[in-house]
């Protein structure tokens, strides 16, 4: 398939710049795939789409404050990183700007919110195919500390407005620290709404997927099959497993929070749909052809034209029937992206 096949027009108005008032009570476009049928709703209205058999996939990941802002150590010029992936013993895959000065063995230095002294250093160790680079952080104290204090929430390229309360970048269930964006369906969800749909019998299946950048990569090639798709780490474990494998055996339905959700439940089964516990990193590209093993429904937010994450709701329902639903979406002024509308595909 090519990629201009997952384009389409949108008005740079629609594309949400800041998250609605209230988490639940933004739009939500239910899409029956099988019929084509559309339906307008408010979020909060998800709750009577599920039953008792069904269970709710979420992804507990936290997004971190992983845009840090220092200087080179050698010219004391400005330089910017985003942590994107940590590779242990203190090593993480990082995107520099501006790249092209900073080779290998370039240390850089971060200094405390005060500008006092120095409390972090990176020294670039690789440089990757793709241009980013592969650091070595040194410090004291904990890491996740040091990034509150001196990081920024890294939003997505396409919000320019400042985002007023951290914590609306943040699930109200993110739990483990090591996202670079957030996993944005799980927006609109608050405590009140989560607690109805368990006190109605749907069980909730916790897993982890941390979001990189590679998220909002734009897909260059041409024949979208030749794309490669961004590594990122996920987590399943026998709780998790137990809820969703019960939940098919019983005829329940699967309904996933988010693209990221999928992903890490379609990385874990085996061609049965039948999960295991495990960890690991997942590559998998879903797109139109795709066979979903574990995923009935999926909840998710309207994406990027030209995108993976179009691609993959494309494999859910058609193409063709996803552009039309977009379509429909610009006219009736849905909010687009992050903290856009919600997108209920069953």
């Amino acid at each position: 398939m090519k990629l201009s096949d997952f384009y389409y027009d949108l008005p740079e108005e629609l594309i949400a710049q800041h998250p609605t008032e209230k988490r639940d009570e933004s739009r939500l476009l239910v899409l029956d795939r099988k019929t084509g049928k559309i339906e307008h709703r408010v979020f909060k209205d998800i709750i009577s789409y599920l039953t008792p058999k069904d269970c709710l996939v979420i992804n507990e990941t936290r997004v971190i404050p992983a845009r840090i802002y220092g200087t080179k150590k050698d010219t004391d010029s400005k330089v910017e990183i985003l942590l994107l992936k940590d590779m242990g013993d203190n090593k993480w895959e990082v995107l520099v700007k501006p790249g092209k000065k900073c080779k290998i063995n370039t240390e850089l230095e971060f200094k405390n919110e005060d500008g006092s002294k120095v409390i972090l250093t990176a020294k670039v160790i690789d440089i990757l195919e793709d241009g980013n680079r592969i650091v070595e952080l040194k410090y004291n104290g904990i890491l996740n500390e040091i990034l509150d204090e001196i990081g920024v929430m890294p939003l997505p390229p396409y919000i320019h407005e400042k985002l007023e309360e951290k914590e609306r970048y943040q699930t109200v269930y993110s739990r483990v620290k090591g996202s670079s964006a957030a996993p944005t369906a799980g927006l609109h969800f608050t405590k009140e709404l989560l607690k109805q749909i368990e006190d109605m019998g749907v069980r909730i299946a916790k897993v982890t997927l941390h979001v990189g950048l590679g998220t909002f990569r734009p897909v260059k090639e041409e024949n979208i099959e030749d794309h490669k798709m961004h590594s990122e780490y996920f987590e399943i474990d026998k709780e998790a497993c137990d809820i969703i494998n019960e939940t098919k055996a019983n005829g329940g339905k699967v309904f996933c929070v988010g693209t990221t959700s999928c992903r890490t439940v379609e990385s874990a089964a085996d061609d049965n749909g039948y999960l295991v516990p495990q960890k690991g990193n997942t590559e998998i590209f879903i797109y139109p052809g795709y066979k979903f093993k574990v995923l009935d429904n999926l909840i998710t937010n309207f994406h990027l034209p030209e995108s993976t994450l179009l691609m993959l709701i494309s494999a859910l329902a058609s193409r063709e029937m996803i552009l039309d639903t977009y379509k429909i979406a610009v006219q009736e002024k849905y909010r687009f992206f992050s903290f856009g509308d919600a997108m209920l595909i069953k």
